[in-house]
């Protein structure tokens, strides 16, 4: 031992010992900055005679405010035309959204669907096993409640979306039928496919009205889009 450390005192000693210390572990390295989580992955739901194209200017907008390509996926649904009950829409976003879980490695993820999508979505979430697997849900112009257009065709899914269907009532008896569930209602009273247009109204929802001239413009709406991108944006509730 060199006679500079023999001299020194005690407290001298400790103190250059846990100096050494602290250069071997690495814990004089400035700590890292924490980094931003990834947005969670979003799941975009077409509607009756609608394709994944119908989300086209939206997943745009998805992108340029942060979110990876690879975090986002529309849904084909097959056949796109109400000939098949909304159930087994729900098997197929259902099947989607897990391919977008498995993907991401996700545990919950964000879904935005339209029209009759909506209620494919909320068959899933409620009666699926879906709802704890989906942390923000956003309607957009959904037939919550049944639409009068719906009388116009016999199809399976459009009897189902008419006013007090069996259908309806099955999903609609819960108070608070999407659970925790965070979910909003935007919807434009100038819809004339979902008649009356309130029927888009959902328990419970943060909800927003647009004046949208027609039910498909609302999802190339500037004004809709960005109020989507702004609610799956924005932080956690505490």
């Amino acid at each position: 031992m060199s006679s500079h450390l023999r001299d020194s005192s005690p407290h001298a000693l400790r103190v250059l010992v846990l100096a050494l210390l602290v250069v071997l572990t690495g814990c004089a390295t400035t700590p890292k900055a924490q980094s931003t989580p990834p947005p969670a992955p979003v799941l975009f739901v077409h509607g009756t005679d609608d394709t994944p194209g119908a989300f086209y200017a939206m997943l745009d907008a998805f992108e340029e405010a942060g979110w990876p390509k690879e975090r986002l996926h529309a849904v084909r649904l097959h056949p796109n035309n109400g000939q098949m009950p909304i159930e087994v829409m729900a098997y197929q976003v259902r099947s989607a959204a897990e391919g977008l879980r498995k993907r991401t490695g996700a545990e919950h993820i964000d879904v935005v669907a339209f029209s009759q999508g909506t209620l494919s979505s909320r068959y899933w979430m409620q009666e699926l096993g879906g709802q704890g697997r989906v942390r923000r849900f956003v309607s957009i112009s959904g037939p919550h409640h049944g639409t009068r257009a719906a009388y116009l065709k016999s199809d399976p899914a459009l009897v189902q979306m008419r006013p007090d269907s069996d259908f309806l009532r099955e999903l609609n008896r819960r108070e608070k039928p999407l659970g925790d569930i965070e979910v909003f209602s935007f919807w434009t009273p100038l819809d004339s496919t979902v008649v009356p247009a309130d029927s888009a109204r959902l328990p419970g929802a943060t909800e927003r009205t647009f004046l949208v001239p027609m039910h498909q413009l609302m999802l190339s709406s500037p004004a809709v889009i960005s109020a989507t991108v702004e609610a799956l944006s924005k932080p956690a509730n505490p």
